[in-house]
């Protein structure tokens, strides 16, 4: 369930009697919702083939530290990109982007990578002249000669001033460019939209109910679960609160997956949930149109997280990993806020669709030439998970035009309903490849070639570096999970079970019942 072609949304705070900078680049309106909310911003300094598309041989991504603890926030940043590949790949990924039904303008960035090119090679023209030019200084000169070189100089100089400015506005608007690029595409995904998708798993099968189903607001209500015209009277709509056993069924759920895949060899996590917008970007996020899933924060460089993906993308950022670390699997536990824009009918009821719940994310950090292996563990991950709480759903394997910008390819699983009388989506795993991290700026240096030394130098020939694949799949998102489980587990008296591997979460409860008036 992560974020796709998603937007940024304004969100406005109330004004505090501090100074908080309003020149960041990444606010974006117009302002659709409100929340007020009281925050001090603290300033710091600022494909395979396949994936190529976004290496870092034409325009380098900033210098990255082998020591992770002194990163350096850049104010602005550029993408690790290899426009060449793009080019001389073109037919491929124009049609990429067709198949992802993407808005990304390939001729308009070719055309300006061509005239970076051309302008790199005046600027290094200018740059050759300026030193024939001191050369000739350093001789005897007749003073009319050197007043001549003085301003032959003085002229090739500004000259060259006024072309590096021309190439840094020229690099700024092919990078913003080629962000609207997505990301290369596996072979065996569905071509078309998400009717194309392709089940991959059914497991399980509809619970069989002899009585007539009730819907999880109708089940939350009888049994007090939880309240939405409070939560609608105190912060709007599609928020609510969790009360008595939901509140406790949420934590169990919380508590037994970290368990579960903490056994998987995963590191624990919880992480901020303010972020700057350019980390929501560099994780491939971008604003399109008006159907927003981000909310910003006004007047600042910081949003608030719609999945975990971002900040625990984010922890390694510009560094370079030793390869002996690797790889580094991370399961996180965050809330989460999405502006839910555009969504409209049965889908929207009830805790089918909010804005914040909380969820637990599953991360990981790998060589390229282990991704589609780790993309495979971390399904079937989830489908373990899924089926020991009783659930039946279905894998889905995502056709193009449902993967969203990051993804090389993507799998959702959606469990039966029976209240909704759907199969609703409770989780997507996604093998990003290197899209992430040449944005991020997440690399490895190869171990193998270390202790290898340059015979003439006298010193040790490191290997060059690579760039992470990062993958991220969702182990639980709580409000989707509570309608599974009561719409499943309701029984004929009212009351609703509890599937067994809970219990011991939920300090022994087996069933919730009724409450006595």
């Amino acid at each position: 369930m992560g974020l796709q072609s998603t937007s940024i949304r304004t969100l406005k705070l109330a004004a505090l009697p501090v100074s908080i900078s309003s020149s960041s680049r990444f606010v974006f309106r117009p302002v659709t919702k409100t929340l007020t909310a009281a925050l001090v911003s603290r300033r710091r300094p600022p494909f395979t083939l396949l994936a190529r598309a976004l290496s870092a041989q034409t325009v380098q991504a900033a210098p990255a530290t082998e020591v992770s603890d002194n990163k350096a926030l850049r104010p602005q940043w550029r993408a690790a990109i290899d426009f060449k590949w793009i080019r001389d790949n073109k037919e491929a990924v124009a049609a990429n982007i067709k198949n992802r039904n993407s808005n990304a303008n390939l001729e308009l960035v070719l055309q300006l990578y061509d005239k970076m090119l051309n302008l790199q090679k005046e600027a290094e023209r200018l740059r050759g002249e300026r030193n024939v030019v001191a050369n000739k200084m350093k001789g005897k000169l007749e003073p009319l000669q050197r007043q001549k070189l003085i301003e032959e100089g003085k002229n090739l100089k500004e000259g060259l001033m006024t072309l590096e400015e021309d190439l840094i506005k020229l690099r700024d608007e092919l990078q913003g460019e080629v962000q609207c690029i997505p990301n290369m595409t596996h072979p065996d995904v569905p071509i078309g939209g998400e009717d194309s998708s392709k089940i991959r798993n059914l497991v399980g099968s509809q619970h069989e109910f002899k009585f007539p189903v009730k819907d999880h607001l109708q089940l939350g209500k009888e049994l007090d679960l939880f309240d939405f015209d409070a939560a609608a009277e105190v912060s709007g709509s599609k928020f609510y609160y969790l009360k008595n056993e939901a509140v406790m069924l949420e934590m169990a759920l919380i508590n037994w997956t970290l368990s579960e895949v903490m056994k998987r060899g995963f590191t624990p996590l919880t992480t901020p949930e303010i972020v700057r917008s350019s980390v929501v970007e560099k994780c491939g996020f971008q604003p399109r149109g008006e159907n927003t899933q981000v909310y910003s924060i006004e007047d600042s460089d910081q949003c608030l997280i719609g999945t975990a993906e971002i900040p625990v993308g984010g922890i390694h950022m510009d560094s370079i990993l030793p390869e002996s670390l690797l790889p580094l699997k991370y399961v996180a536990f965050s809330h989460c806020f999405r502006t839910e824009a555009g969504a409209a009918g049965m889908a929207t009821r009830g805790l089918y669709r909010v804005h914040q719940f909380s969820k637990v994310e599953m991360f990981i950090l790998c060589r390229g030439e282990e991704s589609d292996s780790f993309h495979e563990e971390l399904i079937q991950l989830e489908e373990e998970l899924f089926s020991s709480l009783g659930l039946h759903f279905k894998t889905l394997d995502m056709a193009t035009g449902d993967l969203g910008a990051p993804a090389y390819r993507k799998f959702d699983i959606e469990a039966w309903m029976p209240g909704f009388g759907w199969y609703g989506e409770i989780s997507s795993a996604s093998n990003c490849t290197d899209y992430q991290s040449r944005r991020l700026g997440i690399r490895y240096r190869p171990s193998e070639s270390q202790s290898t030394t340059n015979p003439k130098k006298g010193k040790s020939n490191l290997s060059p570096t690579q760039f992470v694949h990062t993958l991220n799949a969702t182990a639980c998102a709580v409000p989707r999970m509570l309608v599974c489980l009561l719409e499943n587990y309701q029984q004929e008296d009212g009351s609703v079970i509890i599937p067994d591997p809970l219990r011991p979460f939920m300090g022994g409860i087996s069933h919730i019942s009724p409450k006595s008036r």
